[in-house]
């Protein structure tokens, strides 16, 4: 619990945090400090050090500060606090991409699952930025150690009768053989696929001892597999590694933080993040903000950490070392490189921040074109894609899509099953657009307790569609009171752009980025709308009246309602017409008549 104090005097000299908040009680800054006194008596000055504490101390109001017993603990309080509050004025790790981890669950027979949540309990390894990837690899470990997949024991399962389990839940292995396998599922994701090679083979050696040459053949086929995995995945450096490589790239406000991960001498993973409030701080200042925040979650603590800056602070590179060592239960050493292959890897990723900060910078240039051609109050950071599919009126479907910061945004993705009937496009757009703003008006008719709406306005709206497609948009938007949000049609024909406020379209030039972004956002609600409307066919198609038919399989049903649109038309229909369809023959086209005469 914190303790409010109006005059840093009246701080104790113990090691602690510190809150700083404007008239608003808005927390804008916190900090850490061995002694809390002397730390924010710094910033009571006539004049102040840097740009930074001069912007800061201009919205201070009050303070708040809590005590702990050591400068270690000051540490991970003041990121855990940081990333929960996120004030305006500390350097802070956006990792809102939310890439997916492995987790080893905490059971007496543990599971392996994909997760983009970091609990408390289970060992996690990640995050994997190639979800189809790291899908496979669990599906692969899965069926090689056998391991249970089941959440609740309530029997043998069907991966036990299969031979794909060795089923716990029956008796059939026990805790500690359990656990072994456990343990080589975890060597995998450190990378130490020579250690598991190693301990397999021993295995295997001592079951053909033991004549038991069932489980040694199992255990060689395992030994394959890995080696086989191992050929394919990674990129080899000499050294047996294991050491995470940290580079930066400055663009304003803003640091982009690449990370390469190096396991047993291989790179195993790279990722990207962004810190924000980077402005007026210097490169050591915002390394040592992500080492703390990066690594104050559930993460692997390498042996080394290659930085291409030193930590210019000896006091804070030692705390930070310490607390390192603490999480890691080994010493952990932060090294800048100035020749070999570490300069080189550091090189890499410092090229590789760049790439990135470019690609943000186009992303961005985006977004300002579309500003400056459609007027915008603001730069469209969210914007929201809207289209419709159907085949002649039936299986109707809607989709929303969301990009936020020129990036597809999945969270936000909806589809919808729609009830107009049709074939009617204008009002099954409506239909769709006023079943997602009716929702959207109602949750922020009020502001929720931390005075902001329950959930974010777009920037932009688009319809998959022209003039009239955009009518009606525009005719939904009155009726729920936000006609404040600007929306637009985008015709694929010849990629025009139409707005409300006028009877002519806006045509931006074919090599635009801004015109690149609306069509990609266009496109994928296109997209996501078919591959909905695909699926419910596919379904529907399924099980049908045209089934227990001689001759009519699934092609030929398909042939069918795709040529009559649905099963009423191919009950009214004669044996000709039945037999002009593609695939069937007069024989099975009387038996698809008799059927239903």
């Amino acid at each position: 619990m914190s303790t409010k104090v109006k005059s840093p005097e009246k701080l104790p000299k113990k090691p602690g945090i510190y809150i700083m908040k404007d008239s608003g009680d808005n927390i804008i800054y916190i900090g850490k400090s061995k002694s809390l006194r002397n730390r924010v008596k710094s910033y009571f000055k006539d004049k102040y050090d840097t740009p930074k504490t001069k912007i800061l101390m201009s919205h201070f109001n009050s303070l708040e500060y809590i005590i702990t017993d050591s400068e270690k603990e000051a540490l991970i309080l003041e990121a855990n606090l940081i990333k929960k509050h996120r004030p305006k004025y500390n350097i802070r790790l956006k990792d809102d991409k939310r890439y997916p981890y492995v987790k080893i669950t905490k059971e007496d027979f543990p599971r392996l699952i994909i997760t983009r949540n970091i609990g408390k309990t289970g060992t996690y390894f990640g995050p994997f930025t190639d979800v189809g990837s790291v899908r496979q690899t669990v599906k692969f470990l899965k069926s090689l150690f056998k391991i249970r997949t089941c959440r609740k024991m309530d029997g043998p399962c069907l991966n036990c009768q299969i031979d794909l389990c060795y089923g716990p839940c029956s008796g059939n292995i026990s805790k500690n053989e359990y656990k072994k396998l456990i343990n080589k599922i975890d060597l995998f994701f450190q990378g130490k696929y020579t250690e598991i090679i190693e301990n397999l083979q021993k295995e295997m050696e001592e079951s053909s001892k033991e004549y038991n040459f069932e489980k040694a053949a199992v255990i060689r086929d395992q030994i394959a597999s890995i080696a086989e995995v191992m050929e394919k995945q990674f990129v080899d450096f000499t050294d047996e590694l294991d050491q995470d490589i940290i580079a930066m790239s400055f663009d304003g406000n803003s640091a982009i933080v690449v990370v390469f991960s190096i396991r047993n001498g291989k790179i195993n993973g790279k990722d990207d993040f962004l810190m924000s409030g980077a402005k007026n701080n210097k490169p050591s200042e915002v390394i040592s903000a992500f080492i703390e925040q990066y690594y104050s979650i559930n993460r692997h603590i390498p042996k080394e950490i290659i930085l291409e800056e030193k930590i210019s602070n000896n006091d804070e590179l030692k705390l930070i070392k310490e607390w390192l060592a603490d999480l890691r239960g080994d010493n952990v050493e932060i090294t800048v490189p100035d020749e070999g292959t570490k300069l080189r890897l550091i090189r890499m990723a410092s090229k590789n921040a760049e790439i990135i900060k470019k690609q943000k910078k186009k992303m961005k240039n985006a977004m300002i074109e579309i500003k400056k051609y459609l007027k915008l109050p603001k730069l469209p950071r969210i914007i929201e894609g809207y289209d419709v599919s159907n085949i002649s009126g039936k299986l109707a479907v809607g989709s929303k899509v969301s990009f936020l910061d020129s990036k597809p945004n999945k969270k936000q993705y909806k589809r919808f099953k729609l009830e107009t009937p049709g074939p009617n496009d204008y009002e099954m757009m409506r239909e769709l657009l006023s079943r997602r703003f009716k929702k959207l008006s109602e949750k922020n008719d009020n502001k929720n307790k931390d005075n902001r709406f329950d959930e974010e306005y777009p920037d932009l709206i688009l319809i998959d569609g022209g003039k009239g497609q955009l009518g009606i948009a525009t005719e939904v938007l009155k009726e729920y009171n936000l006609e404040h949000i600007p929306i637009i049609g985008l015709a694929k024909e010849f990629e025009e752009v139409f707005i409300p406020q006028s009877s002519y379209p806006i045509i931006i030039p074919k090599n635009n980025e801004g015109l690149h972004l609306l069509q990609r956002v266009r496109d994928e609600a296109h997209r996501f709308a078919v591959t909905y409307h695909r699926k419910l066919r596919s379904k529907n198609i399924e099980t049908s009246e045209l089934d227990n038919i001689v001759g009519i399989g699934k092609t030929r049903k398909i042939n069918l309602l795709k040529h009559f649109g649905d099963i009423e038309k191919i009950k009214k229909a004669s044996v000709e017409e039945i037999t002009s369809v593609k695939g069937l023959n007069k024989k099975v086209a009387e038996a698809v008549y008799n059927k239903f005469n």
